[in-house]
Protein backbone atom coordinates (compact mmCIF):
# COMPACT_ATOMS: atom_id res chain seq x y z
CA UNK A 1 0.00 0.00 0.00
CA UNK A 2 1.54 3.34 -0.86
CA UNK A 3 1.30 6.15 1.39
CA UNK A 4 1.22 9.66 0.37
CA UNK A 5 2.33 12.88 2.02
CA UNK A 6 -0.15 16.14 1.47
CA UNK A 7 1.33 19.34 2.33
CA UNK A 8 -1.22 22.51 2.81
CA UNK A 9 -1.66 25.10 5.17
CA UNK A 10 -5.54 24.91 5.03
CA UNK A 11 -6.59 22.10 7.09
CA UNK A 12 -10.05 21.62 5.20
CA UNK A 13 -7.98 20.65 2.19
CA UNK A 14 -5.76 18.43 4.02
CA UNK A 15 -8.20 16.57 5.58
CA UNK A 16 -10.20 16.35 2.71
CA UNK A 17 -7.56 15.19 0.49
CA UNK A 18 -6.48 12.64 3.35
CA UNK A 19 -10.56 11.45 2.69
CA UNK A 20 -10.23 11.08 -0.33
CA UNK A 21 -6.70 8.82 -0.82
CA UNK A 22 -8.33 6.73 2.17
CA UNK A 23 -10.85 6.18 0.28
CA UNK A 24 -8.94 5.11 -2.84
CA UNK A 25 -6.73 2.69 -0.63
CA UNK A 26 -4.13 4.67 0.05
CA UNK A 27 -2.08 5.26 3.54
CA UNK A 28 -2.05 9.43 4.25
CA UNK A 29 0.30 11.61 6.12
CA UNK A 30 -0.21 15.06 6.62
CA UNK A 31 1.47 18.01 7.20
CA UNK A 32 0.75 21.97 8.36
CA UNK A 33 3.55 23.52 6.28
CA UNK A 34 6.80 22.73 4.25
CA UNK A 35 9.15 22.41 7.33
CA UNK A 36 6.68 19.74 8.92
CA UNK A 37 6.45 17.78 5.29
CA UNK A 38 10.16 17.68 4.79
CA UNK A 39 10.16 16.39 8.57
CA UNK A 40 8.40 13.47 7.42
CA UNK A 41 9.87 12.87 4.03
CA UNK A 42 12.98 12.34 6.20
CA UNK A 43 11.68 10.25 7.97
CA UNK A 44 11.12 7.40 5.35
CA UNK A 45 7.93 5.45 4.10
CA UNK A 46 6.69 8.18 1.47
CA UNK A 47 5.83 7.51 -2.11
CA UNK A 48 4.27 10.27 -3.38
CA UNK A 49 3.99 14.08 -1.84
CA UNK A 50 0.89 16.56 -2.65
CA UNK A 51 2.24 20.22 -1.89
CA UNK A 52 0.40 23.66 -1.96
CA UNK A 53 2.78 26.26 -3.91
CA UNK A 54 2.35 29.25 -1.82
CA UNK A 55 2.70 28.27 2.30
CA UNK A 56 4.00 30.82 4.79
CA UNK A 57 7.87 29.57 5.69
CA UNK A 58 8.96 27.03 3.17
CA UNK A 59 7.18 27.33 -0.56
CA UNK A 60 6.13 24.85 -2.42
CA UNK A 61 8.65 25.09 -4.83
CA UNK A 62 11.71 24.81 -2.35
CA UNK A 63 9.68 21.75 -0.86
CA UNK A 64 10.09 20.06 -4.60
CA UNK A 65 13.84 21.44 -4.53
CA UNK A 66 14.56 19.52 -1.56
CA UNK A 67 12.40 17.05 -2.40
CA UNK A 68 13.74 16.00 -5.73
CA UNK A 69 17.33 16.36 -4.70
CA UNK A 70 17.31 14.49 -1.44
CA UNK A 71 14.97 11.85 -2.53
CA UNK A 72 15.12 11.39 -6.10
CA UNK A 73 11.63 9.25 -7.31
CA UNK A 74 8.99 10.45 -5.17
CA UNK A 75 6.75 11.98 -7.09
CA UNK A 76 5.34 15.56 -6.62
CA UNK A 77 2.09 16.85 -7.78
CA UNK A 78 1.86 20.87 -6.85
CA UNK A 79 -1.55 22.37 -6.05
CA UNK A 80 -2.18 26.04 -5.76
CA UNK A 81 -4.68 28.67 -5.70
CA UNK A 82 -2.62 31.33 -7.96
CA UNK A 83 -2.48 29.05 -11.39
CA UNK A 84 -0.40 30.63 -14.27
CA UNK A 85 1.77 29.85 -16.67
CA UNK A 86 4.43 31.07 -15.24
CA UNK A 87 4.09 28.88 -12.02
CA UNK A 88 3.40 25.95 -13.44
CA UNK A 89 6.78 26.08 -15.28
CA UNK A 90 8.88 26.88 -12.39
CA UNK A 91 7.34 23.85 -10.78
CA UNK A 92 8.14 20.95 -13.61
CA UNK A 93 11.83 22.89 -13.81
CA UNK A 94 12.29 22.32 -10.07
CA UNK A 95 11.03 18.30 -10.27
CA UNK A 96 7.24 18.05 -9.80
CA UNK A 97 5.20 15.28 -11.67
CA UNK A 98 2.32 17.29 -12.55
CA UNK A 99 0.82 20.47 -11.51
CA UNK A 100 -2.99 21.34 -10.62
CA UNK A 101 -4.61 24.90 -10.05
CA UNK A 102 -7.30 24.43 -6.80
CA UNK A 103 -10.62 24.02 -6.83
CA UNK A 104 -9.54 20.26 -7.81
CA UNK A 105 -11.36 17.80 -9.67
CA UNK A 106 -10.68 14.86 -7.53
CA UNK A 107 -11.16 12.21 -10.53
CA UNK A 108 -8.66 13.83 -12.79
CA UNK A 109 -5.69 14.18 -9.03
CA UNK A 110 -6.88 10.41 -8.94
CA UNK A 111 -5.73 9.20 -12.17
CA UNK A 112 -2.52 11.92 -11.89
CA UNK A 113 -1.90 9.95 -8.38
CA UNK A 114 -2.41 6.82 -10.16
CA UNK A 115 -0.39 7.36 -12.81
CA UNK A 116 2.73 9.18 -10.88
CA UNK A 117 2.89 5.89 -8.46
CA UNK A 118 3.22 3.69 -11.41
CA UNK A 119 6.72 4.72 -12.00
CA UNK A 120 7.61 4.84 -8.39
CA UNK A 121 6.53 0.82 -8.54
CA UNK A 122 8.58 0.44 -10.89
CA UNK A 123 11.67 1.75 -9.66
CA UNK A 124 10.91 -0.03 -6.28
CA UNK A 125 10.35 -3.40 -8.32
CA UNK A 126 13.98 -2.89 -10.14
CA UNK A 127 15.30 -2.44 -6.69
CA UNK A 128 13.64 -5.66 -5.18
CA UNK A 129 14.86 -7.86 -7.82
CA UNK A 130 18.15 -6.85 -7.53
CA UNK A 131 18.67 -7.59 -4.38
CA UNK A 132 16.52 -10.63 -5.10
CA UNK A 133 19.23 -11.90 -7.37
CA UNK A 134 22.06 -10.24 -4.95
CA UNK A 135 20.62 -13.06 -2.08
CA UNK A 136 20.61 -16.21 -4.94
CA UNK A 137 16.78 -16.03 -5.76
CA UNK A 138 13.80 -17.12 -4.52
CA UNK A 139 13.40 -16.42 -0.94
CA UNK A 140 10.51 -17.03 1.75
CA UNK A 141 9.33 -13.64 1.64
CA UNK A 142 8.44 -14.47 -2.15
CA UNK A 143 5.27 -16.56 -0.33
CA UNK A 144 2.69 -13.39 -1.79
CA UNK A 145 -0.77 -13.15 -0.37
CA UNK A 146 -2.44 -11.95 2.61
CA UNK A 147 -5.50 -13.85 2.28
CA UNK A 148 -6.64 -15.86 5.73
CA UNK A 149 -5.68 -19.38 4.13
CA UNK A 150 -1.99 -18.13 3.59
CA UNK A 151 -1.99 -16.39 6.98
CA UNK A 152 -2.93 -19.51 8.82
CA UNK A 153 0.52 -21.99 6.85
CA UNK A 154 2.37 -18.35 7.67
CA UNK A 155 1.42 -18.77 11.35
CA UNK A 156 2.32 -22.84 11.09
CA UNK A 157 5.47 -21.79 9.58
CA UNK A 158 6.38 -19.66 12.58
CA UNK A 159 5.53 -21.93 15.37
CA UNK A 160 7.27 -24.76 13.37
CA UNK A 161 10.53 -23.43 12.43
CA UNK A 162 12.18 -22.50 15.55
CA UNK A 163 11.87 -26.31 16.62
CA UNK A 164 14.37 -29.74 15.49
CA UNK A 165 10.43 -31.16 14.98
CA UNK A 166 10.18 -33.01 11.47
CA UNK A 167 7.59 -30.97 9.19
CA UNK A 168 5.29 -32.84 6.06
CA UNK A 169 4.14 -30.18 3.74
CA UNK A 170 0.78 -31.68 1.84
CA UNK A 171 -0.95 -30.21 -1.08
CA UNK A 172 -1.66 -30.19 -4.85
CA UNK A 173 1.11 -29.59 -7.37
CA UNK A 174 2.20 -26.13 -7.97
CA UNK A 175 0.66 -24.56 -4.51
CA UNK A 176 4.61 -23.27 -3.20
CA UNK A 177 5.31 -26.14 -1.08
CA UNK A 178 9.19 -25.64 -1.83
CA UNK A 179 8.13 -22.05 -0.65
CA UNK A 180 7.14 -22.91 2.61
CA UNK A 181 10.13 -25.47 2.87
CA UNK A 182 12.51 -22.69 2.30
CA UNK A 183 10.42 -20.05 4.86
CA UNK A 184 10.60 -23.12 7.52
CA UNK A 185 14.57 -23.32 7.33
CA UNK A 186 15.27 -19.56 6.68
CA UNK A 187 13.34 -18.91 10.18
CA UNK A 188 14.77 -21.82 11.96
CA UNK A 189 18.45 -21.87 13.86
CA UNK A 190 19.58 -23.58 10.78
CA UNK A 191 19.57 -20.32 8.30
CA UNK A 192 22.63 -20.14 7.93
CA UNK A 193 23.41 -23.90 7.36
CA UNK A 194 23.19 -25.38 3.97
CA UNK A 195 19.41 -25.89 2.57
CA UNK A 196 19.37 -28.93 0.46
CA UNK A 197 16.32 -29.83 -1.86
CA UNK A 198 15.47 -33.54 -3.90
CA UNK A 199 12.99 -33.78 -6.10
CA UNK A 200 12.04 -37.60 -5.43
CA UNK A 201 9.92 -38.29 -8.06
CA UNK A 202 13.01 -36.72 -10.95
CA UNK A 203 15.19 -39.58 -10.20
CA UNK A 204 14.97 -43.21 -10.55
CA UNK A 205 14.87 -46.01 -7.97
CA UNK A 206 18.91 -46.37 -7.71
CA UNK A 207 20.07 -43.12 -8.48
CA UNK A 208 17.61 -41.45 -5.47
CA UNK A 209 19.28 -43.49 -3.28
CA UNK A 210 22.65 -42.82 -4.18
CA UNK A 211 21.68 -38.75 -4.15
CA UNK A 212 20.73 -39.05 -0.62
CA UNK A 213 23.24 -41.37 1.33
CA UNK A 214 26.33 -40.88 -1.62
CA UNK A 215 28.79 -43.71 -2.54
CA UNK A 216 32.05 -44.84 -2.41
CA UNK A 217 34.38 -45.36 -5.08
CA UNK A 218 33.85 -48.33 -7.20
CA UNK A 219 30.09 -49.34 -5.63
CA UNK A 220 28.82 -49.81 -9.08
CA UNK A 221 30.29 -49.12 -12.92
CA UNK A 222 31.32 -45.63 -13.46
CA UNK A 223 31.47 -44.74 -9.81
CA UNK A 224 35.12 -43.51 -10.69
CA UNK A 225 35.12 -41.13 -7.32
CA UNK A 226 33.97 -40.96 -3.59
CA UNK A 227 30.15 -38.96 -3.72
CA UNK A 228 29.09 -36.87 -1.24
CA UNK A 229 24.96 -37.77 -0.62
CA UNK A 230 22.55 -35.12 -0.07
CA UNK A 231 22.57 -35.79 3.55
CA UNK A 232 25.97 -35.92 3.90
CA UNK A 233 25.68 -31.95 2.08
CA UNK A 234 23.05 -30.71 4.22
CA UNK A 235 24.51 -31.66 7.79
CA UNK A 236 23.93 -29.02 10.32
CA UNK A 237 20.79 -27.28 8.10
CA UNK A 238 17.90 -29.00 6.92
CA UNK A 239 17.29 -31.26 3.89
CA UNK A 240 13.74 -31.10 1.18
CA UNK A 241 12.42 -34.06 0.39
CA UNK A 242 9.46 -33.41 -2.61
CA UNK A 243 6.95 -35.75 -3.32
CA UNK A 244 8.43 -38.10 -0.61
CA UNK A 245 5.48 -40.30 -1.49
CA UNK A 246 7.03 -41.78 -4.57
CA UNK A 247 10.46 -43.31 -2.60
CA UNK A 248 10.53 -47.21 -2.84
CA UNK A 249 10.10 -49.47 -0.06
CA UNK A 250 14.13 -50.04 0.74
CA UNK A 251 14.79 -46.36 -0.07
CA UNK A 252 12.02 -46.08 2.82
CA UNK A 253 13.55 -48.32 5.40
CA UNK A 254 16.94 -46.05 5.22
CA UNK A 255 15.54 -43.00 5.20
CA UNK A 256 13.89 -44.42 9.07
CA UNK A 257 17.26 -45.30 9.72
CA UNK A 258 18.64 -41.77 9.33
CA UNK A 259 15.90 -40.43 11.16
CA UNK A 260 16.23 -42.54 13.95
CA UNK A 261 19.90 -43.19 14.48
CA UNK A 262 21.04 -40.04 12.31
CA UNK A 263 23.57 -42.13 10.88
CA UNK A 264 23.65 -43.72 7.17
CA UNK A 265 26.82 -45.32 5.11
CA UNK A 266 27.20 -44.44 1.60
CA UNK A 267 26.04 -47.33 -1.37
CA UNK A 268 29.56 -49.49 -1.28
CA UNK A 269 30.42 -48.43 2.12
CA UNK A 270 30.86 -49.58 5.54
CA UNK A 271 31.97 -46.80 7.80
CA UNK A 272 28.69 -45.35 8.96
CA UNK A 273 28.40 -41.51 8.56
CA UNK A 274 26.88 -39.10 11.93
CA UNK A 275 24.94 -36.64 10.69
CA UNK A 276 22.66 -33.44 12.02
CA UNK A 277 19.73 -33.05 9.48
CA UNK A 278 16.09 -31.53 10.15
CA UNK A 279 14.05 -33.11 7.49
CA UNK A 280 11.52 -31.45 5.79
CA UNK A 281 8.85 -33.25 3.46
CA UNK A 282 6.49 -32.46 1.18
CA UNK A 283 3.57 -34.47 -1.12
CA UNK A 284 0.80 -34.45 -3.35
CA UNK A 285 -0.14 -37.77 -2.16
CA UNK A 286 -2.80 -38.63 0.36
CA UNK A 287 0.08 -40.42 2.54
CA UNK A 288 -2.61 -41.99 5.31
CA UNK A 289 -4.46 -43.85 1.94
CA UNK A 290 -0.49 -44.62 1.17
CA UNK A 291 -0.01 -46.11 4.57
CA UNK A 292 -3.31 -48.48 4.61
CA UNK A 293 -2.40 -49.31 0.94
CA UNK A 294 0.69 -51.06 1.97
CA UNK A 295 2.59 -48.67 0.04
CA UNK A 296 3.85 -46.48 2.39
CA UNK A 297 5.70 -47.47 5.81
CA UNK A 298 3.48 -46.15 8.60
CA UNK A 299 6.34 -46.03 11.09
CA UNK A 300 8.14 -43.57 8.51
CA UNK A 301 5.06 -41.28 8.22
CA UNK A 302 4.65 -40.68 11.89
CA UNK A 303 8.38 -39.77 11.90
CA UNK A 304 8.08 -37.23 9.26
CA UNK A 305 4.57 -36.24 10.12
CA UNK A 306 5.11 -34.80 13.49
CA UNK A 307 4.06 -31.24 12.18
CA UNK A 308 1.99 -31.06 9.47
CA UNK A 309 1.13 -28.07 7.02
CA UNK A 310 -1.09 -28.43 4.49
CA UNK A 311 -0.82 -25.66 1.87
CA UNK A 312 -4.40 -24.58 0.22
CA UNK A 313 -4.83 -24.86 -3.68
CA UNK A 314 -5.07 -21.31 -5.53
CA UNK A 315 -9.21 -22.15 -5.96
CA UNK A 316 -9.41 -21.66 -2.20
CA UNK A 317 -7.30 -18.33 -1.81
CA UNK A 318 -8.25 -16.48 -4.38
CA UNK A 319 -7.98 -13.12 -2.85
CA UNK A 320 -4.58 -13.49 -3.12
CA UNK A 321 -4.45 -13.87 -7.27
CA UNK A 322 -4.62 -9.89 -7.72
CA UNK A 323 -0.92 -9.70 -5.51
CA UNK A 324 0.24 -12.78 -7.26
CA UNK A 325 -0.57 -11.31 -10.80
CA UNK A 326 0.84 -8.08 -9.72
CA UNK A 327 3.78 -9.78 -8.79
CA UNK A 328 4.59 -12.12 -11.88
CA UNK A 329 3.95 -9.31 -13.69
CA UNK A 330 6.27 -7.14 -12.47
CA UNK A 331 9.28 -9.61 -12.91
CA UNK A 332 8.07 -10.50 -16.55
CA UNK A 333 8.01 -6.88 -17.89
CA UNK A 334 11.36 -6.83 -16.89
CA UNK A 335 12.92 -9.90 -18.10
CA UNK A 336 11.00 -9.19 -21.62
CA UNK A 337 12.09 -5.37 -21.41
CA UNK A 338 7.94 -4.24 -21.60
CA UNK A 339 6.17 -2.03 -19.71
CA UNK A 340 2.07 -3.82 -19.61
CA UNK A 341 0.70 -1.38 -16.88
CA UNK A 342 -1.56 -4.27 -16.05
CA UNK A 343 -4.68 -6.45 -17.08
CA UNK A 344 -8.26 -4.90 -18.65
CA UNK A 345 -11.50 -5.88 -17.18
CA UNK A 346 -12.48 -8.89 -19.27
CA UNK A 347 -8.93 -10.26 -18.62
CA UNK A 348 -9.48 -9.99 -14.95
CA UNK A 349 -12.78 -10.94 -14.69
CA UNK A 350 -11.55 -14.34 -16.47
CA UNK A 351 -8.63 -15.08 -14.44
CA UNK A 352 -10.61 -14.66 -11.34
CA UNK A 353 -13.09 -17.46 -12.97
CA UNK A 354 -10.33 -19.97 -13.86
CA UNK A 355 -10.24 -22.59 -11.00
CA UNK A 356 -6.41 -22.85 -11.61
CA UNK A 357 -5.54 -26.41 -11.30
CA UNK A 358 -2.15 -26.05 -11.61
CA UNK A 359 -2.51 -23.71 -8.99
CA UNK A 360 0.49 -20.75 -8.40
CA UNK A 361 2.47 -22.74 -11.00
CA UNK A 362 0.14 -22.53 -14.02
CA UNK A 363 -1.10 -18.77 -12.93
CA UNK A 364 2.73 -17.71 -13.52
CA UNK A 365 3.28 -19.81 -16.53
CA UNK A 366 -0.39 -17.74 -17.79
CA UNK A 367 1.03 -14.48 -17.01
CA UNK A 368 4.45 -14.95 -18.71
CA UNK A 369 2.41 -16.08 -21.92
CA UNK A 370 0.01 -13.03 -21.49
CA UNK A 371 3.49 -10.58 -21.43
CA UNK A 372 4.57 -12.40 -24.16
CA UNK A 373 1.65 -12.18 -26.52
CA UNK A 374 0.83 -8.88 -25.63
CA UNK A 375 1.55 -5.97 -28.31
CA UNK A 376 -0.13 -2.93 -25.99
CA UNK A 377 -0.24 -1.52 -22.77
CA UNK A 378 -2.29 -3.93 -20.96
CA UNK A 379 -2.88 -7.72 -20.88
CA UNK A 380 -6.47 -8.02 -22.87
CA UNK A 381 -8.44 -11.19 -22.83
CA UNK A 382 -7.24 -12.08 -26.27
CA UNK A 383 -3.88 -12.37 -24.64
CA UNK A 384 -4.42 -14.96 -22.00
CA UNK A 385 -4.05 -19.26 -22.94
CA UNK A 386 -7.03 -20.66 -24.58
CA UNK A 387 -8.31 -22.46 -21.33
CA UNK A 388 -8.31 -19.50 -19.20
CA UNK A 389 -10.01 -16.90 -22.17
CA UNK A 390 -12.66 -19.68 -22.61
CA UNK A 391 -13.96 -19.66 -18.68
CA UNK A 392 -14.13 -15.53 -18.86
CA UNK A 393 -15.95 -15.37 -22.25
CA UNK A 394 -18.81 -17.66 -20.70
CA UNK A 395 -21.81 -15.13 -20.39
CA UNK A 396 -22.34 -15.06 -16.32
CA UNK A 397 -24.30 -11.84 -16.21
CA UNK A 398 -28.10 -11.82 -17.89
CA UNK A 399 -29.88 -7.99 -18.37
CA UNK A 400 -33.20 -8.78 -19.53
CA UNK A 401 -34.80 -6.51 -22.01
CA UNK A 402 -37.10 -3.30 -20.34
CA UNK A 403 -34.29 -3.07 -17.10
CA UNK A 404 -32.99 0.45 -16.77
CA UNK A 405 -29.64 1.37 -17.23
CA UNK A 406 -29.26 2.45 -13.38
CA UNK A 407 -30.95 -0.92 -12.99
CA UNK A 408 -28.72 -2.76 -15.17
CA UNK A 409 -25.75 -1.07 -13.47
CA UNK A 410 -26.63 -2.23 -10.32
CA UNK A 411 -26.93 -5.84 -11.61
CA UNK A 412 -23.37 -5.76 -12.79
CA UNK A 413 -21.97 -4.03 -9.50
CA UNK A 414 -23.81 -6.67 -7.29
CA UNK A 415 -22.48 -9.25 -9.64
CA UNK A 416 -19.27 -8.63 -9.60
CA UNK A 417 -19.39 -7.77 -5.67
CA UNK A 418 -20.34 -11.41 -4.98
CA UNK A 419 -17.47 -12.95 -7.24
CA UNK A 420 -15.17 -10.90 -5.06
CA UNK A 421 -16.98 -12.07 -1.48
CA UNK A 422 -18.07 -8.57 -0.89
CA UNK A 423 -14.41 -7.30 -1.33
CA UNK A 424 -14.88 -3.39 -2.54
CA UNK A 425 -11.47 -2.33 -3.49
CA UNK A 426 -11.32 -5.09 -5.53
CA UNK A 427 -14.78 -4.99 -7.51
CA UNK A 428 -14.08 -1.43 -7.66
CA UNK A 429 -10.91 -2.67 -9.27
CA UNK A 430 -12.37 -4.79 -11.56
CA UNK A 431 -15.10 -2.34 -12.52
CA UNK A 432 -12.82 0.25 -13.59
CA UNK A 433 -13.77 2.62 -10.96
CA UNK A 434 -12.35 4.18 -7.67
CA UNK A 435 -13.58 2.97 -4.14
CA UNK A 436 -15.36 6.25 -3.61
CA UNK A 437 -17.11 6.03 -6.83
CA UNK A 438 -18.39 2.86 -5.83
CA UNK A 439 -19.74 3.47 -2.34
CA UNK A 440 -21.50 6.59 -3.92
CA UNK A 441 -23.44 4.07 -6.61
CA UNK A 442 -23.83 1.61 -3.80
CA UNK A 443 -25.20 4.40 -1.49
CA UNK A 444 -23.21 3.13 1.32
CA UNK A 445 -21.02 6.13 3.58
CA UNK A 446 -18.39 5.95 4.72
Amino acid sequence: MFTILTIDDEENIRNGLADNFELEGYNVEKAANGKEGLSKIEKGGIDLVITDLRMDGIPGEEVVRRVTTEHPGIPIIVLTGHGSIEDATAAIKAGAYDFLTKPLDLDHLNHIVKNALKGREQQKIITELQEKIKNGGNSASDMIGKSAELNKVKELISKAAPSKANVLITGESGVGKELVAKSIHEQSPRKDKPFVIVHCAALSESLLESELFGYEKGAFTGADTQHKGRFEVADGGTIFLDEIGEINQATQIKLLRVIQEKSFERVGGTQSINVDVRIVAATNRNLEEEVHAGHFREDLFYRLNVVRIPMPPLRERKDDIPLLLHAFLREFNIENEKNITGFDNRAKSAILKYSWPGNIRELKNCVESAVVMCTGDEIKIEDLPASVREKGEEKSITIPIGMTLDEAEMVIIQENLAACNGNKSKCAEILGIGRKTLHRKLGVEE
